[in-house]
């Protein structure tokens, strides 16, 4: 096939060379280096969804039965969790004293009772006061008091398997008004909580 004048096999017109917009800090030019930038963007594997965890079963909500007695001076509280008996500390102390009166044992025999029923493993055993006085006083008083009810409590349980907690907590966590004498008188408590049997 005869082409003609100055169009043979050796006289193609070559290809404009595509001149780089940044330089090339002398390395050779190849074709990757001229690609458009979309193109030269990385391919990455595209991340699985993350994995649906399952959701927790719903918490049941604490049922509580709340039962006072003699006037308010002894008051136990039941949930799905806890047993908690508060008494008062005119029914256990003579006035700014840790020394247990006569009454005391036979109200701590009950809730010694009770957490042998429960089959409790550890007691929780914590003193409040009032807001009268020092603060240091009110912790030294409230730490003394639960000492005591603990010393009666291992006593009438008779076991060395239980553990016990003992706190003292002064005038913190009121459950009353401390400006009126009636309040005040709620304030100054034991506590005494172990967790509720299975079963």
């Amino acid at each position: 096939m005869r082409h003609g004048p100055g169009r043979g096999r050796g006289d193609r017109r070559p290809r404009p060379v595509r001149r780089c917009s940044r330089p090339c800090a002398g390395r050779p030019r190849h074709r990757r280096h001229h690609t458009p930038r979309q193109d030269r963007r990385l391919r990455l594997r595209p991340q699985a969804p993350p994995r649906r965890q399952a959701r927790p079963p719903g918490r049941v909500l604490d049922i509580k039965s709340v039962v006072e007695t003699d006037g308010g001076n002894e008051r136990r509280e039941d949930t799905n969790v806890d047993v908690t008996f508060a008494l008062q500390a005119e029914v256990l102390f003579d006035k700014d004293s840790a020394h247990l009166g006569g009454a005391a044992t036979d109200r701590i025999r009950v809730i010694a009772e009770e957490a042998r029923k429960q089959h409790a493993a550890k007691l929780r055993i914590f003193g409040f006061t009032d807001n009268l006085g020092s603060a240091d006083h009110g912790v030294a008083l409230s730490k003394d008091r639960a000492n005591a009810v603990q010393r009666q409590l291992a006593q009438d349980l008779g076991s060395s398997a239980v553990a016990y907690e003992i706190r003292g907590y002064g005038e913190d966590y009121p459950i009353a008004d401390n400006a009126t004498e009636d309040g005040r008188r709620k304030n100054r408590r034991v506590e005494v909580s172990f967790p509720r049997g299975k079963g």
